[in-house]
């Protein structure tokens, strides 16, 4: 069938059909081209040939994100003479006016119609590597399992380009390498073959093997070849060459070098924008098998830490996402005595699992679940008024006085004694207010002979004590014990 611009064409898949013409390659109008490729043919010959439909409007979008596409259409800007050709081709190419292209060793051709229906025939020749060109290719990709890989997944990283380079084999067109014919009469790029040009960056993105073929190789050739020639280089390490192997692998593991990541800068896309953080953090794996475990392995164990690191890994994205997270000071790093606290708050182990924290952090259960409720109320200073005693001097113990006089109206002051290490318990009460060395007051209460946090601290201690009053040893934390 024909598409709406005369070119026929027999798929409607954007990768179009792939046919031999007569018996040859394009290869073989190189004939002796030796090492250095010369003779190879420009005007594409005989040779497997694929056609790709015409693809929709590009509206929105850019010609290219690949890099290797965006290097395609710097040629193409270099080349040409006249922007503003170029400028139309790029506004044909938008509006869908290239039909299906044809691509074939060392050409491309396509129809293309002006915005007034006047339908052109345009070509765009690309020099075909010779047979010594390509020989130099395949030994230097089977080399590099990462060039084979790159290839399988139809990927042309800056690094193969730069090895191929290396190996006097230019896969890329450099300036001046695309020669334009059309039928509009034009001597320079016009705005049909610019047109044809733009939308073959498109093809290119998702498919280097595009211009593999422009350079005088198929995929299936190109394919078939580096696997003879991988099987034989294997068959050579087999016979002693794993020296050689082993280089090859250190070789492979050093990365791209900075040069060629630098030279790469000006053509290579923008990084994509980062993925939005998680709503909840991840599920740990479970490790109830029905295998038993190893000596002194506890899987329960294992199944917090995972699910704790789970959680404190989602709060650090959140808190590295904020605006001001520049800003914020660096948290304060925990003692193993503090983080055995703060990871029974958080994770809520079973009793069992809870009994080794415990053990762990140097504390008796019951000691432990009063540290988990000063750490919920509170984190580090929390745990340090818990954990803490600490005598004021005159001049603090002066001022903290001074504002338990002004804390409550005349006649309303519960009456208050003074425990020292600044400590004030209420008389006939099991509440108990403490300092902090921030001047913070803290709320407790008595609960089975033990002092245990009631609340949060206040600036004011009336409005401490209130909260411990109201119950702040019923409002969910006092069950703080059973969770662990």
């Amino acid at each position: 069938m024909s598409d709406d611009y005369g070119y026929d064409y027999e798929d409607d898949s954007p990768y179009g059909r792939e046919a031999e013409y007569g018996a040859g390659d394009a290869d073989v109008s190189d004939g002796d081209d030796g090492a250095d490729g010369a003779g190879a043919s420009r005007d594409g010959g005989r040779g497997p040939e694929r056609t790709f439909a015409a693809l929709p409007p590009a509206q929105g979008r850019g010609f290219a994100t690949s890099w290797w596409g965006r290097a395609w259409l710097q040629a193409l800007e270099d080349t040409a003479l006249d922007g503003q050709q170029l400028k139309q081709g790029r506004q044909l190419a938008r509006k869908g006016g290239v039909g299906a292209v044809s691509v074939r060793p060392g050409r491309i051709t396509a129809m293309v119609r002006d915005r007034d229906g006047t339908a052109h025939r345009s070509d765009v020749l690309l020099q075909q590597l010779g047979v010594g060109a390509w020989d130099r290719f395949l030994d230097m990709a089977v080399d590099r399992a990462g060039h084979i890989a790159a290839l399988l997944d139809r990927e042309m990283p800056p690094h193969l380009v730069e090895d191929a380079a290396g190996a006097g084999v230019e896969l890329l067109p450099g300036i001046g390498d695309l020669e334009p014919e059309c039928t509009c009469g034009a001597w320079d790029h016009c705005p049909h073959s610019g047109a044809l040009c733009y939308q073959v960056a498109r093809l290119l993105d998702e498919d280097p093997f595009v211009l593999l073929l422009m350079r005088g190789r198929d995929e299936r050739r190109l394919l078939d070849e580096l696997q003879v020639r991988s099987a034989a280089r294997a068959m050579r390490l087999g016979d002693g060459g794993a020296a050689e192997a082993t280089d090859d692998a250190e070789r492979e593991v050093r990365g791209v070098p900075a040069g060629e990541a630098f030279a790469a800068a000006g053509i290579l896309p923008p990084l994509p924008a980062p993925p939005s953080a998680p709503d909840t953090p991840g599920l740990g794996p479970s490790l109830d098998t029905e295998t038993p475990p190893a000596p002194g392995i506890d899987p329960a164990a294992l199944e917090v830490l995972a699910a704790d690191s789970a959680v404190r890994a989602h709060r650090m994205l959140l808190d590295a996402l904020t605006p001001v997270h520049e800003e914020q000071p660096f948290p304060v790093e925990l003692t193993p005595r503090q983080d055995a606290v703060r990871l029974a708050a958080d994770a809520r182990p079973d009793a069992r699992v809870g009994a080794r924290l415990a053990a762990g952090s140097g504390r008796a259960p019951a000691d432990l679940d009063a540290a988990v409720r000063a750490w919920r109320y509170g984190g580090v200073p929390a745990l340090a008024v818990l954990d803490e005693e600490w005598e004021p001097d005159p001049e603090d113990l002066g001022r903290a006085r001074v504002r338990l006089d002004e804390a409550w109206e005349a006649g309303e002051r519960p009456a208050l004694r003074a425990g020292g290490r600044a400590r004030w318990t209420v008389a006939g009460a099991d509440l108990q207010l403490r300092l902090d060395r921030d001047g913070r007051w803290w709320p407790y209460r008595k609960e089975r002979g033990r002092w245990v946090p009631a609340g949060p601290a206040d600036d004011d201690p009336a409005g401490a004590l209130a909260g411990a009053e109201e119950g702040g040893a019923a409002d969910g934390m006092s069950g703080a014990g059973a969770s662990i």
